[in-house]
Parts: C-alpha cells; sequence; structure tokens
C-alpha cells in the first residue's frame, strides 16, 4: 500500500506471494481516499483470519516494513526478490524538487517459504548483490527528472505518445512554441472566452526518463509496462552536491549533478576505451546548476545549467593488470580503419547536446618510451578522419593539453593555460538561461554571439568531452577549470557579477573547488577503487609537502583495489545491470573468465550494417544541428488534465514546505546546506563579498612562482590535500617546445617584478583610494554654503533655552514641569481595566474558556476538516 505525504491519496500494489518462481504483480490503478483504503484494509484482514486467530488478537494483515519507493525487483535462481529505499536523506534542491540519496535499503523475498525451491548458488548471488552498496551515491526524486539536464526539462514536449488514455491532450495541440511547459509537472492554458469569463485548463506532463543514466531499469523492467507511473522510482549513479553562495543576503545554489553511464560500466583496468555501439567507459556527464534561491519557480525563477562530459578513448584499446606492475602496457586490441566505433560515440554527442563538439585531450604526447601517446595519436587520427565526412560549421573540435607535462617545474602555471582553454571552449558551447540574461550592453558584445537565443531563454549547443587515461585526477581538475569559467559566465548573465572574471582565493571559488574535489574523490572511488591522488591543489602548487604521505596510501589504495577486488566488482557491476542474467544450466558469473563478450555482442553474432561508411551520423541528427535531437524531438508519456491548480500532485511549493509537518530550524535544509559565510569565509574580515580576493603570504602561488610559501586550503570534507604520483599520470619527458619556454620566459618577467617590490609604510596601510576607490579632497564651495546653512536650521529649530523662560523660534511654545505632583492622573475606562486586569489572570491561572460563539465556530471547522480528510463519511451525522 502506497500514500502520499498527507495520507489522503492511497494507491494498491498486490503481489502474488504462491507463485515460487514468476512475479505476478496486479495494479489496478485507482486512487483511494483515505475512508476507502480503510474499508479495503479491513476486508482484506478479516478474509486472511482463520478460524483460530478470530477468535484470538491476531490479525490477517502484517506490516512487514515502511519505505520511501520501490528500486525494482531482481531475480537469480529461485524466486524474486523486491528491492525498497527503507532510509533517505535530502541532498540538494532545484527550485521546489526535492533531490534525495538513498541511505538504506532492504531486499524481501517474495515467495513464501512453504513453497520455494532452494538452489544451492542462490545465496551466493545473493551476497554478490547486496555488495553493491544501494546506499552509496545513488539518488533518485520524486518530482524532478535526474536523469535529464535542466535545459531538457525546461524544453517544450514536442511529440506525445498515441498509448496515452483517453483524458489526454491531443498531440497536435502541442507546438514548438509551447515554452510554458517544463520537464514533470506544467500547465498548458486553453483560454475559452464565453462573454466576460475565462476557462484555465491545466494539463500535468509526465516525461519519459534517459535510459543511459536509470541504473534501475533491469530491476524494473518486469513491472515498468503493467504499473502506474506513481510506484515507479528512476534511480541515477554518480554524485550531487550542492553549496550556498550568499551575495549580501542573496542565497544563490551551486549544485554540482554528476550522471554516470550504464553502458559499459565496470572498474577501472577491466572497463577500457568502448564498445562496438560507442559506448565509452568512465562515462560521465556532469551538470552545474546555479539558481537564485529568492524565486523557486521554475517557470518565474533565474536558472543557469552548464553540462560537461567526461569519457575513455573512443577506441578498442586495454590494459593487461596480470603482470604486477604499476602502470600496465597499453594495448591496442582492434584495428578501427574506418573508425566506426569512435564514429558512434561522436554521433550521439552530437544527438544528445548538439554542436560543437570540443575534446579536450589531456593525454601526453610525448615520451621517451611510447604509452600515453598511443592514445594521443589515435584520438586525433580519428577526429581527422570523420571531419572530413562532416560539413565544416559542424566539425568535432580537438583539443590537445599535454598536463603532465605542463605541471613540470616549479613555474609551471598549468591552472592559468587551462583557464585560456575553457574560457575560449565554453563561450563556443554557451549556458543554459531559463530567461534573458542581465547582460551590461557594454559587455555583451563578445558573449552573446556565442549564445543561441530562443524567445525566453539561451540555450547551450554541444558539449566540452574532456578525457585523459583513467579519466579521473587530470580530468577531475580540468573540468574544474571549465566549471569555474563557466560559473562566471552564468553569475555574470543572473546578475550577480558585473565580469564574467572569477579569482581563485575567493569564498566562492573555493566552494566550488571543494565540490569538484567531492566530485572527483567519489568518482575515483567508483571507477578506480581509491580517491583523487592529483588534486586541484596540486596543479594550483597549494598542496603542502606533508600531504604526500597521504598520495603514497591513495596509490597503494587504488593498486590493491585495481589487482585484487575489481574482478568481483565487476561481477557485481554486470548483475545489477542485467549485463548477465542467471540462468538454470548455464555457468555462473563466477566462472566467466572475461565478461568481453557481455558488453560486445557483434563478437558474438555478426550483423550487417545498412548505414555507409562514410556517413557515421544519423540524418535526422544532421538536420537538427546545431540544436540536439533529443531537445527538438522531445516526448512525453503522459499528459493529464488537472481539474484544481493548487492539487496536492502537482502543488510542489506544498511538498517542498510541509506546512503539515512540524520544522526544527536546525534540521531544515536551507540550515544544513554548506554555506559560504558559515564554513568559508574568514572570521575577521571588512569585506563580506563571497568573491574578493582572500589574500594570505603564500596564497598566490601560482601566479608568483614562490617555493617558499606554502598554504593548506582548508577542506569542509576533512580529506587532506595530496600531491603526488598518479598512477597514469607522471614519466619524465625530456622534450620540450617553443611555446612552453615562452611561457616559461614571461613567467619569470612577472616574478622577478614581484620580487623587486619593497615592502613599505605603504603597502602596509594603503590609502583610501587604493582601498576603496575614493580619493578625500577638499568640499566644493556650494557644499560648504549648504552645509551652513544646514547648520543654521538646526540651531533655529532647537535652541539652548532657560526652563523659567522658555520660548522657540520655529516651533510651537513647549510647556515643561517643574512639579511633577501636580501631573493629572489619566482616566482610564472600565472596558480598558478589565482588559488589564484579564491579562494578569490569564498569566497567574492561565488561559479562559472560550465564548459559545467561538465554540461552535471551532466545531464548524473540525467537522470540515475531517469531511475532507475522508475521516468522517458525509452520510453520517
Amino acid at each position: 500500500m502506497g500514500s502520499n505525504n498527507t495520507l489522503t491519496r492511497f494507491r494498491v500494489l498486490k503481489i502474488d506471494r504462491m507463485e515460487p518462481r514468476e512475479l505476478l504483480v496486479m495494479d489496478d490503478k485507482i486512487e483511494y481516499t483515505q475512508y476507502e483504503i480503510r474499508d479495503l484494509v479491513k476486508m482484506i484482514d478479516m478474509g486472511n483470519r482463520n478460524r483460530v486467530n478470530q477468535r484470538g488478537v491476531a490479525s490477517g494483515v502484517t506490516k512487514i516494513v515502511s519505505s520511501f519507493g520501490i528500486i525494482g525487483f531482481i531475480r537469480f535462481l529461485e524466486g524474486y526478490y523486491i528491492i525498497l529505499v527503507t532510509k533517505r536523506r535530502k541532498i540538494a534542491v532545484i527550485g521546489h524538487h526535492t533531490i534525495y540519496k538513498i541511505e538504506d535499503t532492504s531486499m524481501i523475498y517474495i515467495p513464501n517459504d512453504s513453497i520455494r525451491l532452494f538452489h544451492p548458488d542462490e545465496q551466493r548471488y545473493v551476497k554478490m548483490f547486496q555488495s553493491i552498496d544501494l546506499s552509496s551515491n545513488f539518488y533518485f526524486s520524486y518530482s524532478y527528472d535526474l536523469t535529464h539536464t535542466l535545459q531538457n526539462n525546461m524544453a517544450p514536449p514536442k511529440h506525445i505518445k498515441t498509448e496515452m488514455p483517453a483524458r489526454t491532450l491531443d498531440s497536435s495541440e502541442v507546438t514548438e512554441d509551447s515554452d510554458d511547459f517544463f520537464n514533470m509537472w506544467t500547465s498548458h492554458k486553453d483560454w475559452q472566452k464565453n462573454g466576460y469569463s475565462e476557462k484555465t485548463i491545466d494539463y500535468g506532463i509526465r516525461s519519459n526518463p534517459h535510459r543511459r543514466f536509470v541504473w534501475n531499469s533491469h530491476l524494473l523492467d518486469p513491472v515498468e509496462k503493467n504499473l502506474h507511473r506513481d510506484w515507479l522510482l528512476y534511480i541515477i549513479h554518480g554524485f550531487i552536491g550542492q553549496s550556498n553562495v550568499s551575495v549580501f543576503g542573496r542565497s544563490m545554489y551551486i549544485t554540482i549533478i554528476a550522471r554516470r553511464s550504464n553502458k559499459y560500466a565496470g572498474t577501472r583496468f577491466l572497463k577500457r576505451g568502448a564498445n562496438f555501439n560507442g559506448d565509452v567507459a568512465n562515462e560521465v556527464e556532469t551538470e552545474q546548476i546555479v539558481h537564485d534561491s529568492g524565486v523557486s519557480s521554475l517557470n518565474n525563477g533565474h536558472f543557469s545549467s552548464f553540462v560537461q562530459l567526461r569519457g575513455s578513448v573512443p577506441a578498442h584499446w586495454s590494459q593487461d593488470v596480470s603482470k604486477m606492475v604499476p602502470k600496465p602496457t597499453i594495448t591496442i586490441d582492434l584495428s578501427d580503419p574506418y573508425v566506426e566505433t569512435a564514429g558512434e560515440h561522436f554521433n550521439g554527442l552530437l544527438k544528445r547536446y548538439g554542436s560543437p563538439t570540443i575534446i579536450l585531450n589531456l593525454v601526453k604526447k610525448r615520451e621517451k618510451k611510447k604509452h600515453e601517446s598511443t592514445l594521443s595519436d589515435g584520438i586525433y587520427t580519428s577526429v581527422k578522419y570523420l571531419n572530413q565526412f562532416l560539413p565544416p560549421e559542424y566539425h568535432i573540435q580537438y583539443i590537445s593539453f599535454d598536463m603532465a607535462r605542463k605541471n613540470k617545474g616549479k613555474q609551471a602555471n598549468v591552472m592559468g593555460r587551462l583557464a585560456n582553454i575553457a574560457n575560449t571552449a565554453v563561450l563556443k558551447t554557451g549556458i543554459f538561461l531559463s530567461l534573458h540574461p542581465y547582460y551590461n550592453k557594454n559587455q555583451v558584445s563578445n558573449i552573446k554571439k556565442f549564445h543561441i537565443f530562443t524567445k525566453k531563454k539561451t540555450l547551450q549547443t554541444g558539449v566540452i568531452r574532456t578525457n585523459c587515461v583513467d579519466c579521473l585526477d587530470r580530468t577531475n581538475t580540468a573540468q574544474f577549470v571549465i566549471g569555474k569559467c563557466a560559473l562566471g559566465y552564468q553569475l555574470h548573465a543572473l546578475g550577480i557579477l558585473n565580469s564574467s572574471q572569477l579569482e581563485f582565493d575567493t569564498d566562492c571559488v573555493r566552494m566550488l573547488e571543494e565540490l569538484y574535489e567531492d566530485h572527483g574523490d567519489t568518482l575515483a572511488l567508483q571507477y578506480g577503487g581509491s580517491q583523487l591522488v592529483h588534486r586541484i591543489k596540486t596543479y594550483r602548487k597549494t598542496a603542502p609537502w606533508t600531504s604526500q604521505g597521504n598520495d603514497i596510501m591513495q596509490t597503494l589504495s587504488r593498486y590493491y583495489s585495481n589487482t585484487f577486488s575489481d574482478q568481483e566488482k565487476q561481477h557485481t557491476i554486470n548483475l545489477f545491470l542485467g549485463s548477465f542474467i542467471p540462468k538454470e544450466g548455464k555457468p555462473p558469473i563466477w566462472e566467466i573468465i572475461t565478461d568481453y563478450y557481455l558488453h560486445h555482442t557483434p563478437a558474438i553474432k555478426y550483423s550487417r550494417k545498412t548505414k555507409v561508411l562514410t556517413q557515421w551520423w544519423d540524418e535526422n541528427v544532421l538536420k537538427c544541428l546545431p540544436y540536439s535531437l533529443l531537445e527538438v524531438t522531445k516526448t512525453c508519456s503522459e499528459i493529464i488534465q488537472i481539474q484544481d491548480p493548487q492539487a496536492e500532485m502537482i502543488d510542489v511549493y506544498y511538498d517542498y514546505y510541509r506546512p503539515y509537518e512540524l520544522s526544527l530550524l536546525l534540521e531544515v535544509y536551507s540550515y544544513q546546506v554548506s554555506h559560504s559565510v558559515r564554513d568559508f569565509m574568514p572570521h575577521f574580515t571588512t569585506n563580506f563579498s563571497p568573491f574578493a580576493v582572500r589574500v594570505r603570504p603564500g596564497r598566490r602561488r601560482e601566479e608568483a612562482g614562490n617555493k617558499n610559501t606554502i598554504l593548506k586550503n582548508p577542506s569542509l570534507t576533512g580529506q587532506s590535500s595530496t600531491s603526488s604520483t598518479a598512477s597514469s599520470a607522471s614519466s619524465s619527458v625530456s622534450s620540450t617546445d617553443d611555446d612552453e619556454n615562452q611561457d616559461i620566459l614571461e613567467f619569470q618577467k612577472t616574478a622577478y617584478q614581484n620580487y623587486t617590490e619593497v615592502i613599505s609604510f605603504e603597502t602596509l596601510f594603503p590609502s583610501m583610494k587604493k582601498v576603496y576607490g575614493v580619493q578625500p579632497e577638499y568640499p566644493k564651495r556650494c557644499y560648504i554654503f549648504l552645509y551652513k546653512k544646514l547648520v543654521l536650521i538646526n540651531k533655529n529649530a532647537i535652541c539652548r533655552t532657560d526652563h523659567s523662560k522658555p520660548h522657540t523660534r520655529l516651533l510651537d511654545k513647549i510647556f515643561f514641569h517643574t512639579d511633577y505632583d501636580n501631573i493629572e492622573v489619566p482616566i482610564i475606562s472600565n472596558k480598558n481595566i478589565s482588559i488589564y486586569e484579564q491579562y494578569i489572570k490569564t498569566g497567574k491561572i492561565g488561559g479562559s474558556m472560550p465564548s459559545p460563539s467561538d465554540m461552535s465556530l471551532y466545531e464548524r471547522y473540525a467537522h470540515q476538516q475531517q469531511l475532507d480528510l475522508g475521516i468522517l463519511h458525509p452520510d453520517l451525522p
């Protein structure tokens, strides 16, 4: 039995427990009231009681567990299990929509023990399945579609499925101009004028989830077509974090949502490259959302988002982990002369994100012994080959940046060079804005031309795809720099900043850095088995030397995980996602030597391709460019007419604030979320702006190049900063480029100028002009005359007088009483005396009995509330 939070709407799901192998689930799709559900439960209770129980106290209905949703159903070799969410935690909010993190689950065996058919391998499968910790980085939302980006959720639907109920809206009435639609619930207004009256018809829309990011699709397959949508809960895997940047009391929420793809998913050394469908390993879509919490409505609020991607190099390559070496050799397993695998991958990117697709390749280009450069040469050749068949305006843009080599030396400025690349790339893709931006007319010229404007929105077209070998350490740092650049444009467009520039040592950027550090640690644990080794502070040159001990431990942890536990973890992922389905008479998953054939179907069965090799993209994809095909052809699964616009099922305001519950301020999410003032701003400061640079000795080392000044950047999560050699990020390289030498010379010139500055009294105590931008000067003659006039008016208005001879010049005459005994006692009415006496009496003995009229009014109110909640039947007296 399921219900809403206020216990006013109920649904019933019937599961047959007398079937040992099959799953029989019946959903009548009827919505019950509280009065109706009580009668139904009472009837089931009486029907399930036997003769012995009818004489005793035992009940025919037993409560097993309380949960917050159904994750799905799973079967191994015996009967089916049901997986329930038993504990959740509020992790983020997007407008009025709440996002939850799964904290605990329950796995219950459905068939009755009396008919259970035992199998010897069942418990091993159950233990393997439960090793997937669903309380670790799995998220869901009841009202917001986490599988899609914010831009897609707020895009109007263009198509409606034909299998919808008859009460839904005709698809011809939904046009591309219906900008009032947003993802989960929205309104389509059909004005019918009848004299002076106007009628509003509201419709609720349910969207289709993006299956690539739904991690419980296999668990929902047995029941998804037969159950009402209210029973289905789509969960994603990855990372979600949120922080509150307080701009002088105005709360701006920064949210990071990382969606891990369920295609070709697995562990580090066992899942490399891509399969034949173009699905790459360690593919994660990272979305950065900024919104003003002052107006939380998706239709009227100020929302902005930016999407970027990480993923392995799209080719058939691997690393042999059988040998006990820290860095296994990279091997190209299959030659792809027509670049079909990479073509499938980039065709999928154009379909999902539009154009341009910008590749930021961080893999090494030159090495003494060829290792990473094999991948760098391969992806460059693939992009060059694919571009010759694509129209020039939609070419895949390739940027190579050898991040490991550029970080060599004490005066390396990796972050500065990455910032230049990020700024160029972000200007090409743009950002998403739900409303028109607050651009300054003088600064819009170099920004607006890169953005695509619709009637009410600014769209992001294309995506920045970042990769290194593992897509962990270097990739996370590059994504932080890109996210920092995008955040500047987002805050500028939302009217928070005058320009799009953000400095590193500000409270806002430090908060963003912590979000991306947690984001990188979580993704590294999922794919690599340990936290980040090379962190953002490593490339900023601000990590303390004491962190190298932790670096070694992280490297050893990752090496141990990849060597000894990755195989078991890969079996668990294949079982959870349905890549492997246990069947009677077939070998179990732990006896399979390799899962290569589970993810590479063409290796088992050849299928002739009908597509021309030179046309590696879909025709519909090319027609929609630079827009995304998924947004242009967005579909919704259901449209329902809403009789009341304030109905509880679509009132997100009611669900967000929950007026029916007692709320403690210390437990409110807005108080618990990470706050820029409480968690990042220094205790003693005169500048309360989160965008002010907090300059301390040695904080800006990457610009100054001073090796003697190192300061640790504090961490919210308690995780120490790290700086060591990553498993695939460090190697000695002797080759240098001219551009790098030129950068070093320019950096040395800047550093020398910084060293020549002499500390003086003026530098310690700066002038008012330098600090506040205002220089004190002698006032003008007109201002002095005005000030003297003001002083004269004040003297004439209130002047010193003797109490014996009171007088004024501009005010009425005032009489001062010198004898307090002559003051008359004020007259107080009996009514006021009675009110005061009642007030004193209430404080001593408590409140008095209400009047009969007040009692009658309250009785009518209570009776009406019971009728609304279904506690009383309307026919009863």
